[in-house]
């Protein structure tokens, strides 16, 4: 008699469903700690110095590796598109193509996936190393509010903050790609500023303020609900962690179709 537990079949099943019933669970988590940060947030209880703190260590501590991402990320492709469009006559559009990729969306992408390696890791595995040891127990005991305590600065910080990481980034990367852009196709510096004000509109500048805001937002909330819902010990920590990352992830590019098709299409 053939053990059905032990077939492809159920092994398949089982685990797609596992999958389907973690991805219901964390998505309820996140949901349900989302209404508790919104009615914290209504009732203008949020903790000054926390907040302070944290937007610090959202920009200031992940500011060099953002840099460095977004930097390399804007000379290998001032590399590859000066060049060609130099080539085809098209060098006056050097500029202009940089700062729309820039600024539409290499900036916020990649700041958003520094952030969640270093930041949105971070915060993830500190509130579950808390969960799993009863700090946040302990707080309720107190009479503290975890959610006010833990998640709302955590998450205003990434509201606030993540809209000046963009625009620190973008600076930085367009930088990068003039210098690129004259080294290897000889377009000048006038050149290049000339074409990208003449193909930067205000919206494109909106649209990428609001959409990195919600990337901040986002990546946040994930982190510390993901960390926040942790049982177990220090093996769930990790798997907590890691959920975190991947969810904020699956999450930036979700909310970028979504700005892409909105305002863009």
């Amino acid at each position: 008699m053939i053990n059905v537990k032990k077939t492809l079949l159920y092994r398949t099943i089982n685990l797609l469903w596992t999958e389907i019933n973690d991805f219901l669970i964390t998505l309820g988590n996140i949901g349900k700690d989302f209404l508790c940060v919104a009615k914290t947030l209504t009732t203008l209880k949020v903790d000054k110095k926390a907040l302070i703190e944290q937007c610090a260590r959202f920009s200031v501590d992940s500011l060099p590796i953002t840099l460095t991402i977004v930097a390399m990320t804007s000379i290998i492709i001032a590399m590859q598109i000066a060049p060609e469009l130099a080539k085809q006559g098209a060098g006056n559009y050097v500029g202009s193509l940089s700062a729309l990729v820039m600024v539409r969306e290499l900036s916020a992408i990649m700041s958003g996936f520094a952030i969640i390696s270093m930041i949105g890791s971070s915060y993830a595995s500190e509130i579950a190393s808390m969960a799993v040891t009863e700090q946040i127990s302990a707080m309720r005991v107190l009479k503290v509010d975890p959610i006010e305590y833990l998640i709302v600065p955590r998450f205003l910080s990434g509201v606030v903050m993540m809209p000046f990481m963009v625009i620190v980034s973008t600076f930085c990367g367009l930088i990068c790609a003039a210098v690129i852009s004259n080294i290897t196709a000889e377009i000048t510096y006038l050149n290049f500023i000339s074409s990208m004000w003449h193909g930067l509109f205000i919206k494109d500048i909106f649209v990428a303020l609001l959409k990195s805001s919600f990337f901040g937002g986002t990546i946040a909330l994930i982190s510390c609900s993901c960390g926040y819902s942790t049982r177990g010990g220090a093996l769930e920590v990790g798997i907590s962690t890691t959920r975190a990352v991947v969810w904020s992830f699956v999450a930036i590019a979700i909310w970028d179709y979504i700005f892409a098709t909105v305002f863009y299409l």
